[in-house]
C-alpha cells in the first residue's frame, strides 16, 4: 500500500510542470480594413503573391531570383542553422528518457603485505608475500531523472520556439535575398539604359558641334557658341564614364547574390533591355495579415514563447530532483563468472537532490529568465510597429513614384511633340537644324528621367513587398522533431 501510494504521488507530482503557460503574443495594433497610405487605384486588399517578382514580367529577373534562392551562401547558413536547431531539439527530448551504457571490467590488483587468509610456503601466515586480485564484471548501467516539475518538457518547448526561431530567419533571408536580387537587376537596366541614351545625346551633340564648326567658318556664329557646345558635350562623356562602372558593380552583385564569381554573368546581362514596371495593380493584403507573415515578427513571437518556456526551466532548477540509477551484471574473480548467472549483482538507487541552501543562485537565475522574457515581448511589439511602419512607408513612396512617372512620361510626350512640330519649321525652312538637333536633345533628357522615374517605381514596388515580407517560400511551418 504505502508502494502504491508513493507511486501516485510521484506520477502526481511528474504531471505538474512549473512557470507560465505561454498564452501567445500581445496585441499590438488594432485591427484595421487595410493600410493608411495604400494608394487608390493602385493597390487591391487581395494577399499578395510569394513570387512577386513573377508580376514584373521578366524572364531573365525571375531566373536570378531562383538562382539566388537556391544557390545563395546566406540561404545555405540560413538553413544549417535549422539543422543545428532541429539537432538540439532532438537532444533536449532524448534527455528525457533512460539513459543506458554497457560495460565491461576487468580488476588486477596486487597488494603487498596484506594477507587475506593464504599461506606461504612454509604453511604460516607471509604478509609480506602480499595478495594478488583479479576481478572480472559484464553489465550494464541506466540512469533516469524524473521529469519531476516539468523542467524537462519546458526545455523541449524552449528548444522547439528556437528551432521555429531559426525557420522564420530562412524565411526573413529569403525575403531580403530576392528583393535585393530585384534591386540590383533594376539598377542594372536602368544604368544600362542611361548609357543609351547618353550615347545618343552624345551623337546629337557631335552633330551639333560640326553644324556649328560650318556656321563659324561662315561667319554666321561666334566661337563662344562652339566652346559652349564643346563643353557640353564633354560634361556628357564624362557622365558615361560612372555608369560603366555601376553597371560592371550591379553585375557582379548579382552575379554574387546568386552563388557565382564576379563577371559570371557578364554574358548573360549583355543585351539592353527596359527596366522591368510592376502589375497595374499590386495586391498587398492588409495589417493583419502582414503581422501574421512576415518573417521578422514571426521569428520575434517565436523568441517570446522560448523566453517564456526558459522561465520554467529555471524555476524547475529552484525544486527537488529525483534521478534513479541501476546496475546490472555478471562477474567474479575468474572469467568464467561473467557466464554465471549465480554471480548476478543488481543494483537500484533513486537519490533525491536539492539545492535549498544555495544562497538564492537558483532564484536569480528564475528573475534572469523573466526579465528576459520582457525583454522579449518588448522586442516583438517593436518589431510589429516598426514592420507596419516600414509598410506604410513604402505604399506612400509607391503612390508618389507612380505619380512622379506619370507627369514625366506627360513631359516627355510634350518633348516628342515639340520635336516632331519643329521638324516641320526646318522642312519648310522657318528653323535650323541645329535648333532642331538642340530640341531633340531636349527629348533625349526628358527620356532619361522616365527611365531613372521607371527605376524608382520598380524599386519603390520591390521595397513594398519587402515590407509585406512576401518573397519565402513553405521550407517547413513546423521544425522536424
Amino acid at each position: 500500500m504505502r508502494k502504491i501510494l508513493l507511486l501516485s504521488t510521484v506520477a502526481l507530482l511528474g504531471a505538474c510542470t512549473v512557470g507560465p503557460a505561454y498564452q501567445g503574443p500581445p496585441k499590438v495594433a488594432a485591427d484595421a480594413a487595410g493600410f493608411v497610405r495604400a494608394p487608390a487605384g493602385s493597390t487591391s486588399a487581395t494577399p499578395g503573391l510569394a513570387r512577386w517578382w513573377e508580376g514584373m514580367g521578366d524572364p531573365t529577373l525571375t531566373r536570378l531570383v531562383d538562382d539566388a534562392l537556391a544557390h545563395s551562401p546566406t540561404i545555405d547558413q540560413a538553413t544549417a542553422r535549422i539543422r543545428e536547431a532541429e539537432a538540439q531539439l532532438r537532444q533536449q527530448r532524448t534527455g528525457q528518457l533512460p539513459s543506458v551504457s554497457a560495460n565491461a571490467t576487468y580488476l588486477h590488483a596486487e597488494l603487498p603485505g596484506v594477507g587475506l587468509g593464504g599461506t606461504g610456503e612454509s604453511g604460516g601466515n607471509d604478509e609480506s608475500s602480499g595478495t594478488q586480485l583479479n576481478f572480472y564484471n559484464l553489465g550494464a548501467n541506466a540512469s533516469w531523472e524524473l521529469d519531476l516539475f516539468g523542467g524537462g518538457r519546458r526545455g523541449v518547448e524552449q528548444r522547439r520556439a528556437t528551432a521555429e526561431v531559426r525557420v522564420a530567419d530562412l524565411a526573413d533571408a529569403q525575403v531580403s535575398l530576392s528583393a535585393q536580387v530585384a534591386q540590383a537587376y533594376v539598377n542594372l537596366r536602368d544604368v544600362q539604359e542611361r548609357i543609351r541614351l547618353n550615347a545618343a545625346s552624345t551623337q546629337l551633340q557631335e552633330r551639333q558641334i560640326a553644324l556649328q564648326r560650318q556656321r563659324e567658318a561662315r561667319g554666321t556664329a561666334s566661337r563662344l557658341d562652339l566652346e559652349r557646345l564643346q563643353g557640353e558635350l564633354e560634361n556628357t562623356q564624362a557622365q558615361a564614364i560612372p555608369l560603366g562602372a555601376q553597371a560592371d558593380a550591379y553585375r557582379d552583385q548579382l552575379a554574387v547574390l546568386t552563388g557565382r564569381t564576379p563577371g559570371a554573368l557578364d554574358a548573360t546581362l549583355a543585351t539592353v533591355v527596359p527596366v522591368p514596371l510592376p502589375p497595374a495593380t499590386v495586391a498587398i493584403g492588409d495589417p493583419a495579415a502582414l503581422i501574421a507573415h512576415r518573417p521578422d515578427v514571426r521569428s520575434a513571437e517565436r523568441q517570446l514563447a522560448a523566453g517564456t518556456a526558459a522561465i520554467g526551466v529555471n524555476k524547475a532548477k529552484e525544486l527537488p530532483g529525483i534521478r534513479f540509477l541501476g546496475l546490472l551484471g555478471l562477474g567474479g574473480t575468474s572469467p568464467a563468472d561473467v557466464f554465471d548467472l549465480g554471480k548476478l549483482t543488481a543494483l537500484a538507487a533513486p537519490s533525491l537532490s536539492w539545492s535549498f541552501l544555495d544562497f538564492g543562485r537558483a532564484r536569480a537565475a528564475t528573475q534572469a529568465s523573466e526579465a528576459q522574457r520582457d525583454q522579449a515581448e518588448a522586442q516583438y511589439r517593436q518589431t510589429v510597429l516598426a514592420a507596419l511602419q516600414d509598410a506604410e512607408d513604402a505604399l506612400s513612396r509607391f503612390g508618389s513614384t507612380r505619380a512622379q512617372l506619370g507627369q514625366l512620361v506627360r513631359a516627355q510626350e510634350t518633348a516628342g511633340r515639340a520635336a516632331a512640330l519643329n521638324r516641320q519649321r526646318v522642312a519648310a525652312g522657318t528653323s535650323t537644324l541645329i535648333d532642331q538637333l538642340d530640341i531633340e536633345r531636349q527629348q533625349l533628357s526628358a527620356a532619361i528621367a522616365v527611365v531613372q522615374a521607371k527605376a524608382q517605381l520598380s524599386g519603390s514596388y520591390i521595397a513594398v513587398n519587402k515590407a509585406l515580407g512576401l518573397g519565402w517560400t513553405d521550407r517547413a511551418e513546423r521544425p522536424a522533431s
